[in-house]
């Protein structure tokens, strides 16, 4: 077994695109992502299971049915499962997502932001 470690600003120099997550490791059955947003997403929810949202870099807003939590640089949110929620940056923002191997990132909601799962950098 090799130990390495992953150094989070050379992957994300890695890709450009935008809402398309890119996995850097695996831990038992979820799967760390890091991802860079910019504009609104779509309203989606995971049914099965919660998602956490770190801010490696920037500033990004979760919207709520019933509210919006903004997060700055060293913040996280979790996002508990069965609730709808549409992440959004105004300015292009980096940030690490944990949640379990084969969530897609739009749920149910199928949309032109949905990504291919099992993308790796």
């Amino acid at each position: 077994m090799s130990l390495n470690k992953i150094n989070l600003k050379d992957k994300l120099s890695k890709f450009s695109e935008h809402w398309s997550p890119r996995i850097i490791a695996e831990m038992n059955d979820y799967q760390f992502k890091l991802a860079k947003i910019k504009g609104e997403f779509v309203w989606h929810d995971h049914k099965d299971t919660d998602e956490v949202f770190i801010v490696i870099e920037g500033t990004m807003s979760i919207e709520f049915r019933d509210g919006i939590v903004d997060l700055s640089e060293g913040e996280l949110c979790v996002v508990p499962k069965g609730i709808e929620h549409k992440p959004y940056a105004e300015n292009e923002c980096k940030i690490m997502l944990v949640e379990p191997r084969g969530v897609t990132n739009t749920g149910d909601a199928e949309s032109e932001f949905t990504a291919s799962n099992d993308v790796w950098v």
